[in-house]
């Protein structure tokens, strides 16, 4: 595991569109077909990351609170699944019905979107406006694996509360911090 900082995506960008499929479901979506009315959040995570596996209850809690407000979660690995078999999407589909995943987990087996989105670590973090621009990027919270604070979202979940209240997302964002993304050898 190297520890890894998100890259934080440039605020304003158009989220890039992808199709891939979903392991739950074992069909293709795409992005257009799931984007929510009120925004989108985007999060790479992966089955085998300690930091994803410390918020991944959380994960659930929160897209549920949210999908009833207008917003829709789409979670996607690009790990490689060759090299590490645990983020295999059998493997992501086990996990995603154990835990009740309410949104699809898409498999990104090519790495293409997880390079256009530029992300950097599991998990990271991109929330898009309804018109798919970035007001968001980066951490879920402070919490991480032994640090004794709780998971809450409060970063996620503020920038979503300012877009459903209609107040200006802050600007000042941590980056996300985990294990680095799987990538292909090139």
């Amino acid at each position: 595991m190297s520890l890894t900082n998100s890259t934080m995506l440039p605020l304003n960008t158009c989220a890039p569109i992808f199709t891939l499929l979903n392991t739950i479901d074992d069909k293709l979506w795409s992005l257009d077909e799931l984007r929510g009315k009120r925004g989108t959040v985007i999060m790479f995570i992966c089955n085998h990351c300690p930091f994803v596996k410390h918020v991944q209850k959380d994960l659930v809690r929160i897209a549920e609170e949210y999908q009833r407000k207008g917003f829709t979660f789409i979670a996607i690995s690009a790990n490689d699944a060759s090299s590490y078999p645990e983020d295999a999407p059998d493997k992501m589909k086990a996990v995603a019905i154990r835990l009740k995943y309410p949104f699809p987990f898409l498999y990104d087996e090519t790495q293409v979107v997880a390079r256009a989105y530029h992300a950097a670590c599991t998990p990271d973090f991109f929330l898009f406006d309804q018109d798919l621009k970035c007001v968001y990027r980066g951490q879920l919270d402070d919490s991480r694996p032994g640090n004794g604070i709780p998971v809450t979202g409060r970063d996620l979940c503020n920038a979503m509360d300012n877009l459903l209240t209609g107040k200006p997302v802050d600007q000042n964002q941590k980056p996300s911090l985990g294990c680095n993304i799987k990538w292909k050898n090139a």
